[in-house]
């Protein structure tokens, strides 16, 4: 990879978070939730998918109401916004970039949620949010960070006992398809010249960094093929304006729609995606499945 340390890694990544909200507001749902959906059914359209996930994070991770929940790189605040708005969590967002908090706090006083969003500005590397956390959640941002163990090691130390943590990641289907694929063009045009940086690894590693952190793993979900449709659905938006996309990003349009036709090229191939969650607790879940 061409970025190895963490301040680089954020560094280079930054290049496409800090992109204005108005191009993502092009292709992505009303929310700007920039990860995989979860559709019911064909009909299903992208803002319910989004929705429909957001409430699947929930019951992954046990909320019940009112919990303090972080989420390590959040976006343009969709979760927490969602958290705050329909779960009353006192939700706590990390993001490295100036453009999306200052997006999630215009969000936040637009829906009367904003005494309830805290947002901790810089690379979670650097930062220390204050308090005990019950539930942590981690869509998509683990594969933006260097050395995984010892951010999940640190994501344990701010959960209470028994917290819970929640992490969706796309990864390579195994170790063999690793070795072949990762550094051919069209995954190093995603995972560099997209994103900047990106270490995507096959599901095996993300566990084992889990298991040494300290962390029970409670369960694991194939997404994947709702990963497929919700790109399907981003790249029908991005043709639809693609005037609109050249307007708000000049020359973003084609490595836009060949990052979308990459990744999803892959899925099921060299790719997958899983949701991951586990407990800070040696014996993993008290009560019964």
């Amino acid at each position: 990879m061409t970025a190895t340390t963490p301040q680089q890694a954020r560094e280079a990544t930054n290049k496409h978070y800090e992109l204005p909200p108005e191009l993502f507001a092009l292709y992505l749902d009303r929310r700007l939730k920039y990860s995989a959906g979860l559709y019911a059914d064909e009909h299903t359209d992208l803002d319910t998918a989004q929705t429909n996930k957001l409430h699947f994070v929930a019951r992954q991770l046990g909320l019940k109401g009112g919990e303090r929940l972080l989420d390590v790189g959040c976006g343009w605040g969709s979760l927490i916004l969602f958290m705050a708005q329909e779960y009353g969590c006192r939700a706590t967002g990390v993001t490295p970039s100036g453009p999306q908090a200052e997006y999630i706090r215009a969000r936040a006083a637009e829906a009367g949620v904003a005494e309830l969003i805290t947002l901790v500005p810089g690379s979670f590397t650097d930062v220390e949010p204050a308090g005990r956390f019950d539930a942590v959640t981690m869509l998509g941002s683990i594969v933006h960070m260097p050395d995984r163990t010892e951010v999940l090691r640190k994501v344990r130390g701010l959960l209470r006992r028994n917290g819970s943590l929640y992490v969706s990641e796309s990864c390579f289907r195994d170790h063999e398809t690793y070795r072949e694929f990762s550094r051919r063009p069209g995954t190093v045009h995603v995972t560099e010249d997209i994103f900047g940086f990106a270490d995507m690894v096959p599901a095996s590693v993300l566990l084992e960094a889990l298991e040494s952190a300290g962390f029970s793993l409670t369960g694991l979900t194939d997404l994947t093929a709702h990963y497929h449709r919700t790109i399907e659905q981003w790249e029908e938006r991005v043709h639809a304006a693609r005037d609109r996309v050249e307007q708000v990003a000049p020359g973003m349009s084609e490595p836009l729609i060949r990052y979308l036709q990459t990744a999803n090229a892959g899925w099921g191939y060299t790719t997958k995606h899983y949701a991951m969650t586990a407990v800070k607790s040696r014996m993993g879940p008290t009560e019964a499945p």
